[in-house]
């Protein structure tokens, strides 16, 4: 059977407040509307149609060719918004799951299951309902019995019906014909001069067709339509994602306090400490330890690594590897196996190779280092000349002594020495001792002399 998706997101989102496109806000680093399509894919449609009508340029761009558009230039309701969209969908036997741009918790599981159902009892429409004991701002499902017989908007129902507790989703399945029929019927005839798509159950079932209901949890048909629900959906799946980990064998020290994005990828036995913040397509490997207080973004971790009170973006680091407290690895830094990044080091745009040691007090920046390499504390790349950017090299096994300047672009070759306070301008070759400082002059009595002690009694 065809599946295909309609997903609304036309709306104005007057309450976030916002010059964002509320379903380009992001839970867990990616954005809302992005989550529902995944889930309309996870769940086997052949073809996506996003509804876009205010900030539309913006959800285009954002998404690219991901899916197909359908703009809605007035926003008269969510039945107006799938007319714009049903020309885009093929004639012939199928179902069109229509679902709300909004909702980043629906999961592909629900609406596989949602679709299975629609399909074996051969209904006409299907809506996902949910309970809850707070059901403001929701539509209400009307029953009669087991029978769905309305949906009705809060702003038009009466106060029995504002006392119900099933709520409506936004999202439904229907035989695709049975939709096309459906929407040149409906009428905008009701407080707010719009055209509800909900209006489609009275009209099916006038038609003595069959209407349904699949129920869901509450959690996983929640929208955002403001800040606090944004924070609210961010919560529920960031957990959903920590709760993913642990059950591929990470432990995770607290739950509540790891923040960890949903396409990370963390090896077993590895052990996450509070405060840490996992994001974007973090991947870290086995048996590693990472934080406390440590974020990883768009970063790839080797087996056995520990990264400890960092921060890496958008860089790779080996197995087996030591990185912290307190370093900083800016995009673009790749570390081999066997390293030392230690306290208050900063490495960007650089490379540096297995078994190397910059332990601390040290700025790597735009430079390709060897392996074995030792720095000595408060070690500088100078690689900005104030206008340009310059690329240091240093061969394997040198030895950087403590607060060595090396003006880029300079060389360094295999096992060459720079003492300790030089300022390398120039190339040192193989195995030698570069020495780029001032003798030391003892001036006798020129404390004395020039009157600088001072009396201390």
């Amino acid at each position: 059977m065809n599946l295909y998706g309609i997903i609304l997101a036309a709306g104005e989102g007057k309450r976030m407040k916002s010059k964002i496109a509320k379903p380009l806000h992001k839970v867990c680093s990616r954005a809302i509307i992005e989550y529902v399509l995944d889930a309309a894919e996870g769940a086997g449609s052949q073809k996506n149609i996003t509804v876009v009508g205010h900030c539309a340029e913006q959800v285009r761009e954002y998404l690219g060719d991901r899916c197909e558009f359908a703009y809605q230039k007035e926003r008269l309701g969510t039945g107006h918004a799938v007319m714009q969209a049903a020309d885009l969908i093929p004639d012939g036997e199928g179902t069109v799951m229509v679902l709300c741009g909004d909702a980043p918790l629906i999961t592909a599981e629900i609406l596989k299951k949602a679709f299975e159902e629609h399909i074996s009892e051969n209904r006409a429409l299907t809506v996902i309902t949910a309970k809850t004991e707070n059901p403001h701002g929701y539509g209400r499902i009307i029953r009669n019995g087991s029978e769905i017989i309305d949906i009705v908007a809060e702003k038009d129902a009466t106060d029995a019906e504002k006392a119900v507790c099933e709520i409506d989703s936004g999202m439904f399945f229907f035989k695709s014909d049975k939709l096309k029929s459906v929407l040149r019927r409906l009428s905008n005839d009701n407080a707010q001069g719009e055209y509800y798509l909900t209006d489609a159950i009275k009209l099916l079932s006038a038609d003595g067709e069959k209407v349904g209901a699949f129920p869901a949890n509450f959690e996983n048909i929640i929208g955002v339509n403001d800040r606090v629900q944004l924070a609210a959906a961010e919560k529920i799946l960031n957990r959903r994602n920590v709760n993913r980990v642990m059950l591929d064998g990470v432990t995770v020290v607290d739950p509540d306090n790891t923040y960890i994005d949903s396409d990370v990828k963390i090896g077993a036995d590895t052990v996450i400490y509070p405060g840490c913040f996992i994001e974007g397509r973090t991947e870290i490997g086995e048996d590693c330890v990472i934080g406390p207080d440590t974020t990883l973004r768009n970063s790839k971790i080797g087996d056995s690594t520990t990264v400890e009170r960092s921060v890496l973006t958008d860089s790779t680091v080996g197995s087996n590897t030591a990185v912290g407290p307190f370093a900083y690895m800016r995009p673009n830094s790749h570390v081999g196996s066997n390293v030392k990044i230690g306290d208050f080091v900063e490495v960007k745009n650089s490379s540096i190779d297995d078994g190397t040691k910059v332990a601390h007090l040290t700025y790597v920046g735009d430079a390709d280092v060897g392996k074995r390499v030792n720095f000595g504390c408060g070690t500088v790349i100078v690689n900005y000349d104030g206008i340009n950017k310059h690329r240091t090299t240093i061969g394997d096994d040198a030895f950087i002594g403590c607060n060595t300047n090396l003006v880029s672009p300079v060389r360094v070759n295999d096992g060459a020495y720079t003492a300790a306070g030089s300022t390398i301008t120039d190339e040192v070759p193989e195995n030698a001792l570069a020495i780029a400082r001032s003798r030391q002059v003892n001036k006798e009595d020129w404390v004395i002399k020039n009157g600088k002690r001072k009396n201390i009694k």
